[in-house]
């Protein structure tokens, strides 16, 4: 059980969520490198902390996230205090420029995490890898995927909210407030850049149903299952869902969900609870929203979850 407790001020699982994006710690200086990926496309790869550090630490980000995301920061800027190194891959599409190819990403592209770690295991001695949200629920099925043969790969790996069961996550953000306060949010990036996708590669999904698609399960129906082999949203959900996973996982890693995460209901991380390996480490605080995780007294600092997670790691 983890020792976390949100602060006093900050109550209630969506106020812990969108303050902490709303309030995202100061960017720290980011080299990039562009890698060019084996099916003629590119991902840009950001680095924090010193070249020659011993230990590297590989962030995936959640949707629509990237590089300057609160926790994308917060982690940058505690990589460079320890001593780490910290690789931040973009996402296809995530880095500011368009993908050269039809496909984009989504959350079970656990294919992608393995040439990205792969690629990095190569270069370095000491790998760690952790992921946030849709970062977080990729990486884990690809551990549970892999299995032994992750454990050559990363030493110790750490998931954040990842919506574990992604019907349960996609059911909920589209009741209610979550509607309004996160699916739209995510909409209003992922409708633009996929009818831009579309005028490069004409054909590949339905134009109305794209313009149409105001929930999750409408979006992921429209454009994620047809772009990337899924039947449809609920395919996809139960395919790229890493809960089933879990019982297969051999690295040692923590799992890091609130209970009031707004994105996925604490029934859901019940059940991914009783298909969880040894290997995992299961932490569900009552409090820290979605991603959110702030300590200390008003405004509030995003030191507790890279600590926390870098403590973990370099245990």
């Amino acid at each position: 059980m983890s020792d976390y407790t949100a602060p006093w001020w900050l109550p209630g699982g969506h106020l812990q969520t969108v303050y902490a994006s709303l309030r995202p710690p100061p960017r720290v200086p980011l080299e990039r490198e562009r890698w060019e990926t084996p099916d003629g496309d590119f991902i840009d790869v950001d680095y924090a902390g010193e070249a020659r550090a011993r230990r590297l630490l590989v962030l995936f980000h959640g949707l629509e996230g990237g590089s300057q995301s609160h926790y994308a920061r917060a982690f940058a800027a505690h990589a460079c205090a320890a001593g780490w190194r910290l690789a931040l891959p973009q996402w296809r599409g995530c880095s500011g420029e368009p993908n050269r190819k039809p496909r984009a990403y989504h959350s079970g592209d656990s294919d992608e995490v393995d040439w990205i770690l792969q690629r990095f295991a190569a270069r370095t001695v000491e790998l760690f890898a952790a992921g946030v949200s849709l970062g977080g629920n990729a990486l884990l099925k690809w551990l549970g995927e892999r299995a032994e043969e992750a454990r050559r790969i990363v030493r110790r790996a750490a998931a954040v909210s990842a919506p574990l069961d992604l019907g349960a996550a996609g059911r909920a953000l589209d009741r209610g407030l979550n509607r309004i306060l996160y699916t739209r949010h995510f909409l209003s990036t992922l409708r633009p850049k996929s009818l831009e996708k579309l005028e490069r590669f004409p054909g590949l999904y339905d134009t109305a149903l794209v313009r149409r698609a105001r929930t999750m399960h409408e979006f992921d129906d429209a454009v994620t299952a047809p772009l990337h082999g899924f039947r449809d949203a609920d395919d996809y959900w139960a395919r790229a869902s890493s809960s089933p996973w879990l019982s297969a996982v051999r690295v040692p890693t923590l799992v890091l969900n609130a209970r009031n995460d707004p994105f996925l209901p604490e029934a859901a991380l019940e059940a991914a609870a009783r298909q969880a390996s040894s290997s995992l480490l299961l932490e569900f605080p009552r409090t820290g929203g979605h991603a959110g995780f702030l300590e200390g007294p008003f405004p509030g600092r995003h030191t507790w979850l890279p600590r926390h997670l870098v403590q973990f790691l370099g245990a």
